[in-house]
């Protein structure tokens, strides 16, 4: 019921995905939403996102931020980072996802999306045909809306968790066979 909204990995942070390890497994293009995912909400980008994006540039990775701020916002982020990105993008939207990887020159088979926001970033990334990854937000400031969707994607997350437990039940099942 809720698996639309489940993304293919849930991990602590943007900064301890192997990025190394999904460049080997064939992917080029990432996508990342910026605020809670990167940075605080409204932050510019800080020398760890700066070290970042450096090493996924060193990598070979093409990366493009998408988020649903306005212009100043995203371009003020990315004066440090220097990338392709996409504003005003309405995720959960498939289109600007599209967009993102054009500008890249990926496909859903090559690129891979890092979010914080399961209705928004997870949702329109899965909508999309791409490969997901959730990360826990940087920080609990948020903007009322986002605050509430929070606690909707505590249920979903609940069976999202739920629902691998019991692959690996199955998976041990299956290897003792």
């Amino acid at each position: 019921m809720f698996d639309m909204f489940f993304p293919d990995r849930y991990v602590a942070s943007t900064y301890v995905i192997d990025f190394e390890k999904l460049y080997e497994r064939g992917y080029r293009g990432l996508i990342f939403d910026i605020d809670n995912t990167l940075v605080p909400h409204g932050e510019p980008a800080d020398e760890r996102a700066v070290r970042l994006f450096e090493r996924l540039k060193g990598i070979g990775f093409s990366c493009c931020l998408i988020s649903n701020n306005q212009e100043p916002r995203v371009k003020m982020f990315n004066e440090k980072i220097q990338v392709d990105y996409v504003y005003n993008a309405h995720k959960p939207s498939k289109k600007n996802y599209r967009k993102a990887m054009e500008i890249m020159g990926t496909d859903t088979d090559t690129t891979v999306f890092v979010g914080d926001q399961l209705f928004t970033d997870v949702w329109g990334a899965k909508r999309s045909g791409i490969a997901s990854i959730l990360v826990k937000p940087i920080h609990p400031k948020e903007e009322i809306q986002i605050v509430l969707k929070r606690y909707l994607e505590k249920v979903v997350l609940f069976f999202y968790k739920r629902s691998l437990a019991m692959e690996k039940k199955v998976e041990k099942r299956h290897h003792i066979l």
